[in-house]
This record gives C-alpha cells, sequence and structure tokens, in this order.
C-alpha cells in the first residue's frame, strides 16, 4: 500500500505524550505519528493504535532506548510491526526499507540551503513520504510539491484550522499536527 491511498482524513495525530494516546485511538486521524515511549512501553502504545484501525509511523529519535542501527530497526518491524518509521537521518531511511517498513523522511526547513540539501537527501534515500517542518510556509510547500514526486506532510507550528488548509492548498497531503483537538477536524 502506499500513503496516498492510507490518507482518510488529512490531519495526522502526532502524540507526544502518553497521555493524548487514548485521545488518538479515539480521533477521526486514521494515521498517528508516535513520538513518545521507550523500549519496554512503545510496542504496547503501537499494538493499542493498531487495534483502533490506525496506521501508526514510529519517530525512532523520540523512543527512548531505541537506536537507529539495523538491528534496532529489524526489532521494531519483527517485534513492533508499525506501518513505518519517522526519521530525519537518510541512512535509516535506507535500513528501515530493508527491514519492510514505510519511511517518511522529516526535513527542517530553516534557510533556502536547507531546502536544497532536503530536496537533494529525499532524491537520494526515496523514502515514501516527506514531513516538512515547519509547515507554516506554504510558498516553501509548493515548491516542494512541484520539485518532489513525493507526498508531503506538512508539520510543525500550524495550531488552527486556516493553517491546515492552506498547506492542504499548497500541495501537502496532510498535515500533522501535535494539539489534540485537532485530530477531529473534518477534514
Amino acid at each position: 500500500m502506499i500513503l496516498v491511498d492510507m490518507v482518510e482524513s488529512q490531519i495526522i495525530a502526532s502524540v507526544t505524550n502518553e497521555q493524548d494516546l487514548k485521545q488518538a485511538i479515539n480521533s477521526k486521524a486514521n494515521i498517528v505519528f508516535l513520538l513518545t515511549g521507550n523500549l519496554l512501553t512503545a510496542g504496547g502504545y503501537i499494538s493499542q493504535l493498531k487495534q483502533a484501525n490506525k496506521y501508526v509511523f514510529v519517530h525512532l529519535d523520540f523512543i527512548d532506548g531505541i537506536s537507529s542501527s539495523k538491528t534496532a530497526l529489524t526489532f521494531v518491524a519483527d517485534q513492533w510491526k508499525p506501518t513505518g518509521i519517522i526519521t530525519t537521518k537518510s541512512h535509516v531511511v535506507k535500513l528501515a526499507k530493508e527491514a519492510g517498513l514505510m519511511t517518511i523522511q522529516r526535513i527542517f526547513l530553516l534557510d533556502r540551503s536547507a531546502i536544497t540539501k532536503g530536496i537533494e537527501m529525499v532524491n537520494s534515500c526515496r523514502p515514501d513520504a516527506v514531513e516538512v517542518m515547519p509547515g507554516i510556509m506554504p510558498k516553501v510547500i509548493d515548491q516542494l510539491s512541484t520539485s518532489l514526486v513525493f507526498p508531503i506532510i506538512a508539520g510543525g507550528l500550524i495550531d488552527n484550522i486556516s493553517e491546515v488548509h492552506q498547506a492542504l492548498e499548497n500541495g501537502a497531503l496532510a498535515v500533522s499536527a501535535g494539539i489534540p483537538e485537532m485530530w477531529n477536524f473534518n477534514l
């Protein structure tokens, strides 16, 4: 399956603390980015989300006790079985793909140089999608959506419906949001 076909709600629940897990499970968002947990808890969180029919992408950099080694990715794929991973590291995208996981490359758009470098990195490692941060830059989202063949997810600093609409109108496939109230927007 490809990411574009997974998206039912254009809001992705970005869970940054354990207290919001239940809200993500009960939300309209059908894709969840898991940015909390540790080696002992993350597997259970993923299982709960999957039982609620959510696609789960784990951001390995935020899971305490997990590295981004080939062995760690094999463990995550075989034991936790998430839909995929999120990472800022292009070599991790390649390792995750080898482990059979979908991949989302997160890039930070600080300046023109970062945009150029991000495009090069994404074209090199070929993830399933790209999450751009911050997501409140419609002009840059438009530029990336025409420069890349990969779906764009806007994330970071988006906190209201008009910013969501701007990102979507400028080419984002979806918006990841860490504010639980946004997870039930009708998009």
